[in-house]
């Protein structure tokens, strides 16, 4: 049997993201996951067959740390000889495609999400970007979670002449349309636990919570908003990763009541049936499957006009897009979505949208397609 092995940084990632494809690819492949399991735990529905390997992998940089692991790596790959390794975060790929390269795993495949450095400047985003180019460079396949980062990576000549894969029409995991389904029962029982109000247009924001997801702006639109109109409800779920929390207090300070903060949650479909848009203010964004999940149960969006949220969202006809970091358009995007006239023509396209283009069944046959096909070509080192 065949083996594989994925390397990457996060449990958040592994367990929103990968679980099904690793289950599907576990049928035909031995399938091993190298991962931080320190900084989370690990979804108990990973599948029995995928072995899980535990690396002190971090986000940030730690010179020792970062050698450490790759010489792990390295003897870890020499040892097992895997067929392809595959690896998605930018640490978990830089660390992951050079040791892939050293220890000669024929088919060596980074999946990009979202570029750090995209909203940096200076040294920090030279030194970031050039991250991303020497695990291109240690890669034979490449892969993209949308399109238009496709040409983003393109244009920013990270990728060389290397071809990028996109999985279906995008996503890496597509959206289970089963689970993210609504249910008007759940969606009347969680506004009751949050004490939101009957006739209440209820905004949510959902995903890691950082700076560079708007976090600020967003909670500035809303009390822009909320002064003209009262009955409205904002949520924020998702792991606070810069101390958001606090800011969102000072700002929101004179309408906390029309405010919920959840944290990280393994049911965020719970606060999507909740709510009436989402919410995605990001400056940077590989695709945002937050949109496709709120799509899925008749949620519709609004979001910032980036690379990654363009393919999620159409705009017009599916969501509202504004320009990233521009508190009046978010607002004037939150204030139109008051109109339940305009939600639902939004809703019944997005809803339809998600079902027929990104459902986890067809972009985890994709993955299985891939795997079938690269495993089957020539393997040429590089």
């Amino acid at each position: 049997m065949l083996k594989l092995c994925f390397v990457l940084t996060s449990p958040l990632v592994l367990n929103h993201y990968l679980l099904n494809h690793l289950k599907k690819l576990a049928e035909n492949y031995r399938v091993t996951v190298c991962i931080n399991a320190d900084e989370v735990p690990v979804s108990s529905r990973l599948d029995p067959r995928v072995s899980l390997i535990n690396l002190p992998i971090t986000r940030q940089v730690n010179l020792y740390n970062d050698l450490s692991v790759l010489f792990r790596l390295i003897r870890f790959f020499q040892t097992e000889r895997f067929d392809a390794v595959h690896s998605l975060t930018p640490k978990g790929g830089l660390l992951g495609m050079i040791a892939a390269l050293i220890a000669q795993i024929p088919v060596r495949t980074h999946s990009f999400t979202g570029q750090v450095w995209a909203t940096r400047s200076g040294v920090s985003r030279y030194l970031l970007k050039s991250m991303d180019k020497i695990l291109a460079r240690c890669a034979t396949h490449l892969n993209a979670d949308s399109y238009s980062q496709v040409k983003f990576l393109q244009q920013e000549k990270v990728t060389g002449n290397t071809p990028i894969h996109v999985f279906g029409a995008g996503s890496i995991s597509g959206v289970d349309v089963v689970r993210f389904s609504a249910n008007p029962s759940r969606r009347q029982e969680t506004r009751q636990q949050l004490d939101i109000p009957k006739n209440t247009t209820v905004f949510l924001f959902l995903g890691r919570m950082n700076h560079d997801k708007g976090i600020k702006e967003l909670s500035e639109a809303f009390v822009r908003l909320h002064s003209h109109h009262q009955k409205i409800h904002l949520i924020f779920v998702g792991r606070d990763e810069q101390n958001m929390i606090p800011a969102i207090q000072t700002i929101c300070r004179n309408c906390m009541d029309s405010v919920s903060i959840i944290g990280l949650t393994p049911e965020p479909e719970r606060y999507i049936d909740a709510a009436d848009v989402l919410c995605l203010p990001s400056y940077r964004e590989g695709f945002g499957s937050s949109i496709i999940e709120a799509a899925a149960m008749g949620v519709p969006s609004i979001a910032s006009r980036i690379y990654g949220i363009t393919d999620a969202i159409v705009e017009g006809k599916t969501g509202l897009l504004f320009a990233p970091g521009n508190i009046d358009e978010i607002q004037l995007a939150m204030q139109t979505m008051l109109d339940e006239t305009i939600r639902k023509n939004l809703s019944n396209y997005a809803q339809e949208r998600a079902k027929r283009d990104f459902s986890a069944e067809r972009i985890t046959q994709d993955w299985l397609d891939y795997y079938a096909a690269v495993l089957n070509q020539p393997k040429k080192l590089q």
